[in-house]
């Protein structure tokens, strides 16, 4: 990858940019979750980062900060990267599912959507959202492992996927959908499949809070052959998130063909296998996720192998990429403000956002890279601490950063935070959530307004008893 920030002080933020692909559609190129910086990514002939063909800080002066940017070129560009992957490799219909969890919101649905790939939702709140955006009911799956009676009803509404995920939820769906027809189901359960990542995402193991126990699905299979009103439409397994291996991947499809074939011999109407997502990316030089193509082509293989040896039809594949699809394809600008030198120790520099925005590093342990977008030619001479401005010791962004020596008024950038980091954020010590931009080709959109300290007042209620009377 992009040589590392710290490997020596005459290093500046314009080697992240080396790596990144004169064009995105050779195959030889890196695909977009192996690149630190969006695809737009240049330095312009102020020495200033600019992305989409927008100069970053004075996308800070028109919009503040923190300020998520978000490229639409290399959105659509991963989206593609999946899309004609599958093309190439797989001889069976296929649909691939955008893992929304990762970054919800009207827009992005909406890109997606146009792209022609469907939505992976695990709430009332994604399901609404993807609706809104125009996503055909049959492009949407319903996760989750404890979904309440009101977003069952709601997505029976709808008319979308619901992936079963225990027994409670089944039994539910039977009473829920008795005087329907066809309601559309998937079974989720457990593979057995372990992964080196982290233990909170970590999802493939038998002992997770998803999914059915394998040794519990011949009891679902018969259950579902005395429920007429829920169609199996077939399997869904997910091993976990962050991943950098491809065998574990290639030994889920071996597991799900197994059970879609027992399910078809005990005549269910089984016509999809999901093999989840969980590629990962790179959110520093020194980790090296395979390509996207690489991934769609093991587990299109994977499929058809299986399905060969087993001597059935191929069936529908999906399959639910998020961090891979929106993770490198957005950077936050944040502005330096305060310092602290302890000597012997470290140099803080403090930013006016954090764990409120980016929840990875104090939650997960997650490394991150930034730059100093306004100056970025400067030798990077200074190891500094990057902390956020919340009333927590440990909100920190970046540990022992490579960095040009920075001024309050600064903007650093943070690459790789288009997943789980505006999906992921609060409004800790009441600070409101940031204002995110779409560039592409020079101009610059609103996707979600900054909150304003009314904002945060909105759901307040006072009762009367503590109105004071008025004097």
């Amino acid at each position: 990858m992009v040589v590392s920030p710290s490997a020596g002080v005459d290093n500046t933020a314009r080697q992240y940019l080396a790596n990144l692909p004169a064009d995105p559609n050779d195959a030889n190129a890196p695909s977009v979750n192996q690149n630190l910086l969006p695809l737009t990514a240049k330095v312009n002939d102020r020495d200033t980062l600019e992305i989409g063909g927008c100069d970053v800080a004075t996308l800070v002066a028109q919009f503040g900060s923190p300020l998520f940017i978000l490229d639409e070129t290399s959105l659509r560009t991963a989206c593609r990267q999946y899309y004609q992957t599958f093309q190439q490799h797989y001889e069976g219909p296929f649909q691939i599912l955008y893992a929304s969890k990762a970054w919800s919101c009207l827009a992005i649905a909406t890109i997606v959507a146009s792209e022609g790939l469907g939505m992976d939702v695990v709430s009332a709140g994604e399901l609404h959202t993807a609706v809104q955006a125009g996503m055909v009911p049959e492009k949407i799956y319903l996760h989750g492992n404890n979904k309440s009676q009101l977003e069952l009803e709601y997505a029976i509404e709808v008319g979308c996927t619901i992936v079963v995920d225990n027994w409670w939820e089944l039994r539910t769906l039977q009473e829920l959908a008795r005087d329907r027809e066809n309601v559309p189901v998937m079974l989720r359960f457990t593979p057995g499949i372990e992964c080196h990542t982290h233990e909170y995402i970590r999802t493939g193991h038998i002992d997770s809070k998803f999914g059915f126990d394998p040794d519990s699905l011949d009891g679902v299979l018969q259950a579902l052959q005395e429920a007429p009103q829920l169609r199996c439409v077939g399997f869904h397994a997910h091993i976990g998130s962050q991943i950098f291996e491809l065998q574990p991947h290639q030994d889920l499809t071996k597991i799900l063909v197994q059970w879609y074939q027992k399910a078809q011999q005990a005549g269910l109407p089984v016509s999809e296998i999901n093999v989840g997502g969980g590629l990962g990316i790179c959110h520093t030089e020194a980790e090296h996720p395979p390509k996207i193509q690489q991934w769609v082509q093991v587990v299109c293989e994977g499929i058809q192998n299986a399905c060969r040896e087993a001597n059935i039809d191929l069936p529908k594949l999906l399959c639910e990429p998020g961090r891979s699809l929106i993770g490198t394809t957005c950077v936050t600008a944040y502005t330096v403000g305060s310092s602290k030198e302890v000597p012997g120790i470290r140099k803080y520099i403090a930013v006016d956002g954090g764990m409120s925005d980016n929840a990875r590093p104090i939650t997960y342990g997650s490394e991150y890279r930034a730059a100093i977008a306004n100056r970025m030619s400067v030798p990077a001479n200074e190891t500094v601490t990057i902390a956020g401005k919340h009333c927590e010791s440990g909100d920190i962004l970046i540990a022992d950063a490579r960095l040009p020596a920075s001024e309050p008024g600064d903007v650093l950038v943070v690459m790789g935070t288009g997943a789980y980091n505006y999906s992921m954020a609060s409004n800790y010590n009441r600070i409101p959530r940031p204002a995110a931009v779409l560039v592409n080709n020079g101009e610059a959109n609103t996707i979600l307004q900054r909150e304003t300290y009314q904002d945060l007042l909105r759901q307040d209620r006072l009762p009367q008893r503590l109105i004071a009377p008025s004097q």
